[in-house]
């Protein structure tokens, strides 16, 4: 049975179980996540010790105000998320949907700065590949960093789309009464889907940007 005809799907007793389900297959579905992840830090971390002139040079190229201001913006949607649960458990369909709204215009923003971050590196020739250069020098290990930079970066822009989808999904969903506060697991569950996300970003951003960078 469909959250439209009943809150309750029939294979469940009750609502708590039904909710308790759902936290545990979310919490599991993040546990892949952080595995996914934390292979790619593991590779970078292997590399970053093995080249790490070359990686620092190439760090030095990354903008670190861009990366600033993603930071910041993520960090508000974090907010703007809370705030969404918040208003969720207390039944204020409206208000749900509204700061779920800005959730999306915070997650769009982060995309949009990523994409001209993208876009320098496009014309700076920075793409691994076979016409990556570095200062004008063609190859080089730094190109090993870039390959990291977006594989990393780029997988946490899917992983926010994802997201982004999910959440203009539950704000149609909130402004047409579908949720209670006695009933709204899908809005606890893509919340920590999206703290997740901006928690993998909170570590990317000193990783990429900041650690070993040349003042």
């Amino acid at each position: 049975m469909s959250e439209h005809s009943g809150p309750l799907a029939h294979h469940f007793d009750d609502l708590e179980q039904q909710h308790e389900a759902a936290e545990l297959g979310t919490w599991a579905l993040l546990v892949t996540e952080v595995l996914f992840f934390g292979g790619l830090f593991a590779g970078y971390a292997v590399y970053r010790h093995q080249y790490p002139a070359a990686f620092a040079r190439a760090s030095d190229s990354l903008n670190v105000q861009m990366g600033g201001w993603n930071t910041a913006i993520l960090l508000g949607s974090s907010v703007s998320m809370v705030l969404a649960v918040h208003a969720a458990r207390l039944g204020k369909s409206r208000a749900l949907g509204l700061w779920l709204l800005a959730t999306i215009a915070l997650g769009s923003a982060f995309l949009g700065v990523k994409y001209f971050e993208y876009e320098h590196k496009w014309h700076d020739h920075l793409i691994p590949g076979p016409n990556f250069q570095f200062q004008g020098v063609p190859g080089g290990h730094e190109q090993l960093f870039f390959g990291f930079y977006f594989a990393m970066t780029g997988m946490h822009a899917f992983h926010m789309l994802i997201g982004l989808g999910l959440l203009v999904w539950l704000s149609r969903r909130a402004f047409r009464g579908d949720f209670s506060a006695q009933h709204h697991p899908w809005i606890e569950m893509v919340g920590l889907y999206w703290h997740f996300v901006d928690l993998v970003w909170i570590f990317l951003f000193p990783l990429l940007y900041l650690i070993g960078r040349h003042a």
